[in-house]
């Protein structure tokens, strides 16, 4: 959520982000806000000067009872009724207008950055850097679930059984792999210095609106039937609520965050051959990173944070590409966004494996995270999120990259210690 008075003083601007994101059925909403805003800030103007009249009012009626001028007092007394339901009606309308203007704030978009590319939607995203070199090996690559298959590791039948389509039984050696690759994933974030966290894995109402668009959310989260209560579609949303209203001393930013969770998410839509199997899911795990810090220091974090997931990546063995996400692809509450895409041998092509975010102090703002700097003045904190390794997805691009001609799959040095020194998956037919 953008600030009001940057809103108030740049209509404008705003309206040719909302251009520059491809949502003109959104235009509207800055002239609402506007109206609204100047009725909800005359509305409190007026309760303002009812209620210091009401005090000025009932010292006068004090003296006048004092001096035995009980008539006068009673004209006066008759005001004060009149005042009070004003003041009744005016705090109604105040809610109102305030509450027209949230709804309609929390719909119109960020200001993206402006190095963001424009373009409608995913198919203008812009490739910024390859690491590693893409191979295609001169044997034929199986689908994913083919290779799994190969070690007795996947079992999608009994899963729709149990659960239906989307969800999954891993097992053995592939079930060991994808654990691997989560407990790798946390060791390095802590390597890099960020704090381990497993949080909730279910968020309430208020945090859900404060860390995405309402877009995102009928699209992804499942509520829980009679509670407030919503299944994560990341641990990201989790990490950053437990900020939420919090004044933070300065000196103590920036926090640095590291979890694993399960993730469940609705996944709408109808998908081709390459997102079956389990690339999209209803249901998976990942770890995840967050950052909470200083506006100043949010482009060194970004920065950083991509580069994290490279470089886990290509330690074991993945070759990776970064995109720039370009306008009409960045969820409302972001002002850049790039996507780590792995090499996929099978498809002769990359394919998203993780996402870093720059969402500026829009969730602070919307969540109540501030901070208190050294001078005593107050001001939002600046967010980031970025993905570090979301299996079972990353075990495609895994077990593509390191699979041999034999149908055996390398175990990269990184991982050898997770995987209890074995260098080498054999498959089992």
């Amino acid at each position: 959520m953008i600030d009001i008075k940057f809103l108030r003083e740049n209509p404008d601007v705003v309206k040719e982000n909302i251009k520059k994101k491809f949502q003109e059925h959104k235009l509207p909403l800055v002239d609402e806000v506007i109206e609204y805003d100047k009725k909800a800030r005359a509305t409190q103007q007026e309760a303002d000067d009812l209620r210091a009249s009401r005090n000025k009012l009932s010292k006068e009626i004090g003296a006048l009872m004092k001096e035995g001028k009980k008539d006068e007092a009673n004209k006066v007394k008759e005001q004060v009724t009149a005042n009070a339901a004003r003041l009744a009606e005016l705090e109604e309308l105040e809610r109102e207008y305030s509450a027209k203007v949230k709804e309609d704030m929390m719909m119109i978009p960020n200001i993206i950055d402006a190095s963001v590319p424009i373009g409608p939607d995913d198919s203008c995203n812009v490739e910024n850097e390859k690491y590693g070199e893409p191979v295609v090996p001169d044997f034929e690559v199986p689908y994913h679930t083919e290779i799994m298959d190969r070690f007795d590791g996947i079992d999608l039948d009994a899963a729709g059984k149990v659960a239906g389509n989307g969800f999954y039984y891993l097992m053995g050696d592939i079930a060991r792999l994808h654990s691997a690759c989560t407990a790798y994933a946390r060791d390095f974030m802590i390597n890099k210095g960020f704090t381990y966290c497993i949080p909730p894995f279910m968020i309430r109402s208020s945090v859900v609106d404060g860390v995405m668009s309402f877009e995102e959310m009928d699209a992804m989260m499942y509520k829980i039937e009679g509670e407030d209560l919503y299944l994560i579609g990341t641990s990201e949303h989790s990490m950053i609520g437990k900020f939420k209203d919090t004044l933070n001393e300065e000196e103590k930013l920036p926090y640095t965050m590291t979890s694993y969770s399960p993730c469940f998410r609705k996944e709408k839509g109808a998908h081709g051959i390459e997102e079956r199997g389990v690339y999209r899911i209803h249901q998976f795990e990942k770890q995840e990173m967050i950052v909470v810090c200083k506006p100043e220091e949010a482009w060194d974090w970004y920065n950083k944070m991509w580069q994290y997931t490279v470089e886990l990546f290509r330690s074991l063995d993945i070759p990776v590409r970064t995109l720039e996400c370009c306008s009409g692809d960045l969820a409302d509450l972001k002002v850049k966004s790039c996507d780590v895409e792995a090499w996929s041998p099978r498809q002769k092509k990359y394919f998203e494996v993780g996402s870093c975010s720059n969402l500026g102090d829009a969730q602070a703002r919307r969540l109540g995270i501030r901070v208190k700097g050294a001078d005593g003045n107050k001001y939002f904190a600046n967010t980031l999120n970025n993905t570090v390794v979301a299996p079972p997805r990353m075990l495609i691009a895994f077990l593509e990259n390191n699979l041999n001609a034999d149908g055996s799959v390398n175990i990269p040095e990184a991982l050898r210690p997770y995987m209890g020194g074995v260098e080498k998956l054999i498959p089992k037919h």
